[in-house]
């Protein structure tokens, strides 16, 4: 489930970040590899009460840095990258095609994109889909109904479980859609729906409970090492053929906004990421996640998984906390 976004120009985001950092602590750049450890340490304090964790791989060695790199947090949509992956291992497979068509009907359109897209044409009245149109919008667009749908074609959140199982991932843990989820998050049983006629207190109480059951299911569950261990395996073509390995990153080079870790991204450095946004109850969010390959200008790579639980931070202050960390990864390599 996404949170619809909005695309804005570039100098608006940056301006809302200039103006948001006076507000943040402020944080040494960590000018070597030994310093980024403490400075993450620091990130992570000013993330509380919430609970912040990081993993960071060093891609060209076996240097790793994090905090709470351990703990669960729930995915949201960054676990459209493992599920696109799948189905790209299926193509690889010859099992499906990119032009395999699909079928949707409105029982399957799922609210939540970052642009317009699968979900937008399907309520127009379109219907019929290709694989690889489902696959541009589940990365690069966070489309809801593009991913459940993919589940759909690979039979089950199962067989995403299983690849990445078979691929010695363990600690990322897809198993349901964004649909199922968002019915989690509205605090509805199976074949419930929203009571008509609700009052405002009666909608928030609901959303309150929601978000509590949001917390702890553990279906759609990850850890920030498994997710950089899923990124450091598809950098180094261990997840896919080459060609779709290529696919998948640029996927996610793609995804521009929403601006969180990106906003600390150095000039010529490459990058490509997946994020997950959880909805706002009462002015807090359970989950504002970013994943990310960042390359560089003088070709060091870097996986970055970054989660940030149950906090109240403005989100002026959530994106340059993100946009920080980018920005001391990237500082420790000089």
């Amino acid at each position: 489930m996404s949170a619809r976004l909005f695309s804005f120009p570039l100098a608006m985001v940056l301006t809302v970040l200039a103006a948001a950092a006076p507000h943040a602590a402020p944080v040494a750049a960590a000018s070597t590899p030994d310093a980024l450890q403490s400075t993450l340490n620091t990130l992570a304090r000013r993330a509380k009460p919430a609970q912040l964790g990081i993993a960071v791989l060093d891609l060209a060695g076996a240097k790793s840095w994090g905090v709470d790199a351990d703990a669960s947090f729930v995915l949201m949509s960054v676990f459209k990258a493992p599920v696109s992956a799948a189905v790209l291992a299926q193509i690889d497979a010859g099992r499906l095609t990119f032009d395999r068509s699909v079928t949707l009907t409105q029982a399957d359109l799922v609210e939540g994109s970052a642009v317009p897209s699968i979900g937008d044409q399907l309520a127009a009245g379109r219907t019929v889909f290709t694989v690889r149109e489902l696959l541009v919008g589940a990365v690069s667009q966070s489309d809801s109904t593009a991913v459940d749908a993919l589940i759909k074609v690979l039979g089950g959140p199962q067989a995403v479980g299983a690849y990445l199982r078979g691929h010695g991932i363990t600690g990322l843990h897809v198993e349901t859609g964004e649909g199922e989820i968002g019915r989690v998050a509205d605090h509805l049983r199976p074949g419930e729906t929203i009571p008509a006629h609700e009052t405002a207190a009666q909608t928030l109480r609901r959303k309150k409970l929601g978000y509590a059951d949001l917390l702890a299911d553990p279906r759609n569950h990850g850890t920030p090492a498994a997710a950089a261990d899923f990124l450091r395996k598809l950098a180094a073509g261990e997840l896919l053929s080459p060609p779709s390995t290529r696919l998948l990153i640029d996927l996610m080079r793609r995804q521009t906004i929403p601006f969180r870790l990106r906003g600390g991204i150095p000039a010529g450095a490459d990058f490509a990421d997946k994020s997950g946004t959880s909805g706002t109850v009462a002015g807090k969010n359970a989950a504002w996640n970013d994943i990310a390959i960042m390359t560089l200008a003088d070709g060091r790579r870097y996986a970055m998984a970054v989660f940030l639980k149950d906090t109240a931070m403005p989100k002026p202050q959530r994106d340059v906390l993100f946009a920080d960390i980018a920005r001391a990864v990237a500082a420790s390599a000089r």
